[in-house]
C-alpha cells in the first residue's frame, strides 16, 4: 500500500502551538519510520496556511480545503490518506475529499465534539468538529470546502467519549448518532451493541472515515495525549478491539489522527500507542 501522510500542524489557527506540534512530532519520532519498515511506501505532505491573520475559524476551513484536495488526489493516485492534525475539525476536509454521498464516520474521542457556536462555553471550534461534519453549524463556511456534504447522523458512531457537556448530551440524545461512551465500550454488553451498530453502518455505507483523537486513551493507564484529556478513558487494547470489530463490517477510506500534544507525553507512551494503533488502522 502507498500511504500519504498529510500533516496539518495547526491548533486554533496557530502553527506548531500545543496540539499543532503533534503531527510533525509523530512523523519525526517513529511513525514515518514504522510505516516504511512495515513495507508501506510513504509520501509526506505538510500543509501550510497562507493566511496572514491567524483567525481560528478562517484558518480551520482554509486547511479543510487543502485537506480535501489532498484526499481527492490520493483517491486518484491510489494512495491511502493518513491525516495527522492538531484539531479535530480538519475532519471536515477529509469527509469532503472522500466525497461519497453515503460516507460514514467512526469517531474515537474522549469528547463528543458536538457543540455549536450557540452551545459552546469555550468558543473553541475544535469541540465542534463532529457537529460541523453532520451539518449542524458553520454551514456557510463548510459549503466552501469543495465537495463537502454533511454526513447523515445515522451514519456516525461515536466511541469512547466521557467528557460530554450537558447541552451536547441533550443534542446527542436527540440525534441519530450511535453513542458508546467509554464505560460502555469496556463491557461485553456494550461491545455487543457496538457490533450491531457497526454492522448496521456497514450495511448502509461503502466508505468510512475513521477518526482517532488520541485523548480517547486513558491518561492514567496510557498517558495524557493533551491538556484536555479526561480521565477514565480506553486502553490501547480496548481501542484495538473496537477497530478490529469495525473492520469486519466497514471499509476504511481514510484515517485521521488528532489532538496529540507531545508536551504532555512525558515518557512517550502516547506516541508509542499512536504508532501501534496506526498499524491496526492500516491493516
Amino acid at each position: 500500500m502507498n500511504v500519504r501522510a498529510i500533516a496539518v500542524p495547526y491548533d486554533s489557527g496557530h502553527r506548531n502551538l500545543r496540539m499543532g506540534r503533534g503531527p510533525e512530532y509523530l512523523l519525526r519520532n517513529g511513525l514515518a519510520d514504522f510505516l516504511s519498515a512495515t513495507g508501506y511506501d510513504v509520501e509526506v505532505r505538510v500543509l501550510e496556511s497562507g493566511s496572514a491573520l491567524s483567525a481560528e475559524v478562517a484558518v480551520a476551513f482554509e486547511l479543510d480545503r487543502l485537506v480535501a484536495g489532498e484526499i481527492r488526489d490520493c483517491r486518484e493516485s491510489g494512495e491511502f490518506p493518513l491525516v495527522l492534525s492538531g484539531n479535530c475539525n480538519n475532519s471536515v476536509g477529509t469527509v469532503a475529499g472522500i466525497g461519497d454521498e453515503d460516507v460514514g464516520i467512526v469517531w474515537f474521542d474522549g469528547h463528543a465534539d458536538f457543540n455549536t457556536p450557540e452551545t459552546t462555553t469555550t468558543g473553541f471550534s475544535d469541540n465542534m468538529g463532529l457537529a460541523i461534519a453532520v451539518g449542524h453549524c458553520w454551514k456557510s463556511m463548510a459549503a466552501n470546502v469543495p465537495h463537502f456534504s454533511p454526513v447523515p447522523e445515522k451514519n456516525v458512531v461515536l466511541v469512547g467519549a466521557r467528557d460530554i457537556e450537558p447541552e451536547e448530551r441533550k443534542r446527542l440524545s436527540d440525534s441519530e448518532i450511535s453513542v458508546f461512551e467509554a464505560r460502555e465500550s469496556k463491557s461485553g454488553a456494550g461491545m455487543e451493541k457496538l457490533k450491531f451498530a457497526l454492522e448496521d453502518l456497514g450495511s448502509r455505507t461503502r466508505k468510512v472515515y475513521l477518526h482517532l483523537d488520541l485523548d480517547v486513551l486513558d491518561p492514567r493507564s496510557v498517558g495524557a495525549a493533551n491538556e484536555f484529556a479526561p480521565p477514565d478513558g480506553l486502553t490501547v487494547e480496548e481501542v484495538e478491539r473496537a477497530v478490529r470489530l469495525m473492520r469486519e463490517y466497514c471499509e476504511v477510506a481514510a484515517v485521521g489522527i488528532a489532538s496529540y500534544d507531545p508536551a504532555f507525553d512525558h515518557d512517550g507512551a502516547v506516541l508509542r500507542s499512536g504508532v501501534r494503533l496506526v498499524r491496526n488502522l492500516l491493516r
